[in-house]
């Protein structure tokens, strides 16, 4: 790159042959307000492609490091469907910084300038929870939002499958996937009240809405107990209540015993026995029996704010949840012991409404999203993030680890994106 793009030359001497849009090295590297200087300068539907990429996250690139430009311009590129052009800029090189850590698969580019978009839109409000799954040995993604759709995408193309699952009469607000009957379904739940069951091989919604709860349905899980498949679900009405997905009925009576909204629920196997993981408003994370109801042990405490999101997991054989909060630090749990593991994970300078588990490299990991626009990824064995945070241009509502662990799914804003690790 020419002194010019990094000291501020002009938009001559920075165009040179007239193919400043094909330098994706400049785009990374050059001074932003030198680089905005270019972006009407070019001819033809390259040029002009590259401008509207490099316009979608302008509110960022001007105090960004050329490390977090790179990522961002990678997805936007991703966002108008030019993969080539986000492959190109993600194998920028950039000074004192590793080669970069994830690559874009696919997004969606509902929220970019139509005349220069190629991507696949979907959603038309803020997408607010990601499930993955699998569908005739297809990997899949389902995606729920406050436009009271949720939507099905095939992770390897990006492209949605089949028509958008509707029928909620609010935002959809949570979504988990399971298999009845040999059928992968998915299981939504609104804050109209209901909970909603969907066969993904067909598209139809199966049985009537699920219904009981009198308030908001804020989050939802799938387990198996005595071979029976079930979903947990969570609300505002401060219960936890358990469906038979075969039937579509109650099990048992609501959990009760926190305080406040029950933001989050997540599910396990501990000592034989399957569990559920809910987390509050009320600060506190409880551990349920889901063949009794009982409540497993002492409420696990230690947040100072809301407990926004759970997700569990295994470490070095060991039965962990991980739980995130308002008070933005991310906090492990060992499930045998009722313990916090070690001290609390920070990083992030927001809310993080979203946790997701899963195993990269053989490693057990979290991944967490906030509404600081960032993605931050950490290894349970070290307590320690891996690699610089992910960085969006909106903040994030929900994340997911593919079935496999090769994949990220990222919801922000209106859109969701898949990467995948260099």
């Amino acid at each position: 790159m020419s002194n010019g793009a990094r000291e501020g030359g002009s938009a001559t001497a920075l165009s040179g042959a007239g193919a400043w849009w094909s330098d994706p090295g400049l785009l990374v590297n050059g001074d932003p307000d030198h680089v905005w200087g270019l972006l009407d300068s070019g001819v033809g539907s390259g040029a002009r492609l590259a401008a509207a990429v490099y316009r979608a996250s302008a509110h960022v690139h001007r105090g960004a490091t050329p490390g977090v430009r790179r990522q961002l311009l990678a997805l936007d590129a991703a966002r108008y469907g030019d993969r080539d052009l986000s492959a190109r800029i993600s194998a920028v090189p950039v000074e004192g910084e590793p080669a970069a850590r994830w690559r874009v698969d696919w997004a969606t580019g509902s929220n970019v300038d139509a005349p220069f978009r190629r991507a696949f839109t979907g959603h038309d409000r803020e997408v607010s929870a990601v499930a993955t799954g699998v569908v005739d040995g297809r990997p899949i993604t389902v995606t729920a939002s406050r436009d009271k759709s949720a939507r099905v995408w095939d992770l390897a193309t990006g492209q949605q499958v089949g028509e958008p699952l509707t029928g909620h009469t609010g935002w959809v607000r949570a979504v988990a996937t399971a298999v009845v009957d040999g059928r992968p379904i998915t299981v939504t739940a609104s804050n109209d009240k209901t909970v909603r069951v969907w066969d993904l091989t067909t598209g139809q919604q199966v049985g009537e809405p699920l219904t009981g709860h009198t308030g908001s349905v804020r989050a939802v899980a799938t387990a198996v107990v005595d071979g029976r498949p079930i979903a947990v679900t969570s609300s505002n009405d401060k219960t936890v209540r358990v469906w038979d997905l075969t039937t579509g009925k109650k099990v048992g009576k609501p959990l009760t015993g926190h305080t406040g909204w029950v933001r989050a629920v997540a599910t396990a196997v501990v000592d034989g026995r399957p569990i559920a993981v809910t987390s509050s408003r009320d600060r506190s994370v409880w551990v349920w029996d889901l063949a009794t109801g009982k409540q497993v042990g002492e409420p696990l405490t230690g947040h100072d704010g809301e407990v926004l999101a759970v997700a569990t997991g295994v470490v070095d054989g060991r039965p962990i949840a991980v739980t995130s909060s308002n008070d933005e630090t991310v906090r492990v749990w060992d499930h045998t012991t009722g313990k916090q593991v070690g001290e609390p994970l920070t990083g992030h300078t927001g809310w993080m409404p979203t946790v997701a588990t899963g195993v990269m490299d053989g490693r057990p990991i979290a991944v967490t999203g906030s509404d600081d626009r960032t993605v931050r990824v950490w290894d349970l064995t070290t307590h320690r993030q891996t690699g610089p945070a992910l960085t969006f241009p909106a903040p994030i509502e929900a994340v997911a680890v593919t079935p496999h662990n090769t994949h990220l799914t990222v919801a922000f804003g209106h859109d969701i994106a898949t990467l995948s690790p260099h």
